[in-house]
C-alpha cells in the first residue's frame, strides 16, 4: 500500500538549535566528570555504604546530562550501564541483565504493534472516520480532535498519534485556507497536543515513561500494577483535564465561521486512496483488539510483557507486517534508555544509596504525607517541563520508593505521583514531541503554549492533590 501522506514533519528541537547548549557542550560535559570525580574521591558518608557512594556518584552524573542533555538520553543510560560495573556498584551481568526487564520487552511489544497500526493504514483510516463525522460544525471538529487524540493516545504512544494526526490537521488548516493569524486554526493544533497529552497517561501504552515507572517499582519493591488498575487510578484525572482544555479552548479561542466542505474534502479524498477495508487491517485489527483484552483481564497469569511480544510474534506469523517495517517505524535507542535507567533505579535501591538520601532529606523530620506527595507532584510537573519525561521517572523513582519505605506509605501512590504528572507538559515544547510537532506548524505560537499551557497546569496539579487526598485512598491505596 502507497503512503497516504508524505509531509515532512517537524522535528523535536536539537541542541544545535539551543545556541547556550551547544556552546558550552564541552563546558557542561567537562564540569559534569568532574563533579562525578569530586564525588567519588570524597569520603563515603556515615550510614552509606562505599558502593552506594559509588552509585551516587553515577547517579550525579546521568542527572546532569539527562537535564542538559549533552549526548542523546539513551547514550546517559548507555554510560550508566557501563559506570555501575567499572566502579563496582554491580557486577556485569547484574547490570546488562537488567535489560531483560519485563517494562523493557512490554515497551518494545507495544511500540512494534503502534507502529504496525500506521504502517497499514488502520491508524489513519479511523482518524478520517472519526474527524469526518465530527466535522459538522467548526467546534465539534475541533472537539473531535481534542477527543480523538485523548482516546488513541490510549492505545498508541501519544508521540506517534500526534504525528499520525498532524498532517490531516494541517490539510484541513490550508484546505480552509486559514493562516497562523487566526486562533481558531491555532486551536485546532493546541487541541491535537493536548487531546494526546492527557490521553497519553492514561494507560501504559500512552507513554514508555509508565512501563518504565512500573519497571522501577518492580524491581526494587516486586509490586505490579495491573493495566486496570492504572487506568481506574487516573481516569477521573483525564477526563476532568479534557473537560478543562475545552473549556480554554471555547473561552480563548472562539470558533470561526469557515468553509468545512472544503477543510474536510481531504478526508474524503485520502478515505478514497486508501480504498477498501483490506484485509490486512482486519487482521491488524483483530490482534490489536485481542491484545488489549489481554492486557486488561489477564494480566495476573500472563505477563504484559509475554502478551505483548506474544502479538507481535502473530503479527508476523500471519505475515500482518514485515521485518523492514518494524526497522524503520520502531525508535530502537529508546529500549537502551530504559534498560539503563532501571539498571540505574535498581543500583541506588540496592547499595542503599536511595534510602541514605532520604534520610538525609528528611533530617529526622516526618512530614504529613499528603505534603509529600504534593511535593512531589509539584516537582515532577515542574520538571517535566524542561527534561523528557523518562528523565524525571528515573530520577525520582528511586528516591520516591525509598521515601514509602521511610514513611511507610503505598510505594504504588509514589509511583503514580511521579509517573501521572510527568506526563502532562502543556507549557514549553521540549516536554514532549506532541507540543513540538503543534509548534513546528507555524501556527500556534510560543505565547499560546504560556499563556493557556499555565491554566492547564495549575488545573492538572490541583486534579492531582484530589485524587491523592480523596481518589487513590478510595481505590485503598494508603496515602495519609
Amino acid at each position: 500500500m502507497s503512503k497516504v501522506w508524505e509531509p515532512e514533519l517537524p522535528k523535536m528541537p536539537k541542541p544545535a538549535e539551543r545556541p547556550f547548549l551547544e556552546r558550552n557542550r564541552y563546558a557542561l560535559i567537562t564540569v559534569a566528570f568532574a563533579l562525578f570525580g569530586i564525588v567519588l574521591a570524597l569520603p563515603t558518608p556515615a550510614g552509606l555504604s562505599p558502593e552506594g557512594h559509588r552509585a551516587g556518584a553515577v547517579f550525579v552524573l546521568c542527572v546532569l546530562f539527562w537535564v542538559f542533555q549533552v549526548v542523546p538520553l539513551q547514550i546517559t543510560s548507555i554510560m550508566a550501564i557501563v559506570l555501575l560495573p567499572l566502579t563496582g556498584v554491580m557486577t556485569s551481568p547484574e547490570a546488562f541483565a537488567l535489560f531483560g526487564n519485563n517494562a523493557v520487552f512490554f515497551i518494545l511489544g507495544a511500540f512494534i504493534i503502534s507502529a504496525v497500526l500506521v504502517e497499514c493504514g488502520l491508524s489513519t483510516r479511523i482518524t478520517c472516520l472519526v474527524l469526518q463525522r465530527a466535522a459538522t460544525t467548526p467546534r465539534r471538529l475541533r472537539g473531535g480532535i481534542l477527543l480523538f487524540g485523548a482516546f488513541a493516545s490510549f492505545w498508541m504512544s501519544e508521540h506517534a498519534v500526534a504525528a499520525m494526526m498532524y498532517p490531516i490537521i494541517l490539510s484541513i488548516v490550508t484546505g480552509a485556507g486559514l493562516t497562523s493569524e487566526s486562533k481558531f486554526a491555532r486551536s485546532l493544533f493546541l487541541a491535537m497536543a493536548w487531546g494526546c497529552i492527557i490521553g497519553g497517561i492514561a494507560t501504559y501504552l500512552g507513554g514508555a515513561r509508565n512501563p518504565l515507572a512500573m519497571g522501577i517499582l518492580f524491581e526494587a519493591t516486586e509490586v505490579k500494577i495491573g493495566f486496570l488498575q492504572w487506568l481506574i487510578a487516573d481516569i477521573p484525572v483525564v477526563v476532568v483535564m479534557l473537560g478543562v482544555a475545552a473549556a480554554v479552548l471555547y473561552f480563548l479561542y472562539p470558533a470561526e465561521a469557515i468553509d468545512l466542505p472544503q477543510a474536510t474534502k481531504v478526508l474524503e479524498r485520502q478515505l478514497d486512496e486508501l480504498g477498501e477495508f483490506s484485509g490486512r487491517e482486519k487482521g491488524v485489527a483483530v490482534v490489536t483488539a485481542i491484545t488489549i483484552l489481554l492486557w486488561i483481564f489477564v494480566r495476573e497469569w500472563i505477563p504484559l510483557a509475554v502478551t505483548a511480544m506474544a502479538s507481535v510474534a502473530v503479527l508476523f506469523i500471519f505475515k500482518l507486517t514485515t521485518w523492514t517495517e518494524v526497522e524503520r517505524n520502531v525508535n530502537w535507542g529508546v529500549f537502551l534508555m530504559y534498560g539503563g535507567a532501571i539498571a540505574l533505579g535498581q543500583a541506588l535501591h540496592q547499595t542503599g544509596a536511595a534510602d541514605w538520601a532520604v534520610h538525609a532529606m528528611l533530617a529526622g523530620q516526618t512530614p504529613h504525607p499528603l505534603a509529600l506527595i504534593a511535593i512531589i507532584i509539584l516537582i515532577s510537573m515542574l520538571l517535566t517541563e524542561f527534561i523528557s519525561n523518562a528523565a524525571v521517572v528515573s530520577l525520582m523513582m528511586p528516591v520516591v520508593i525509598s521515601l514509602a519505605f521511610t514513611m511507610h506509605l503505598d510505594p504504588v501512590v509514589m509511583t503514580f505521583a511521579v509517573a501521572l504528572p510527568s506526563g502532562l507538559t502543556f507549557v514549553l515544547p521540549m516536554g514532549t514531541p506532541a507540543n513540538a510537532i503543534a509548534l513546528g506548524s507555524g501556527y500556534p505560537q510560543m505565547r499560546d503554549f504560556l499563556k493557556a499551557g499555565m491554566i492547564l497546569v495549575v488545573a492538572a496539579y490541583l486534579l492531582f492533590m484530589a485524587a491523592a487526598a480523596f481518589w487513590w485512598p478510595l481505590l485503598g491505596y494508603q496515602v495519609w
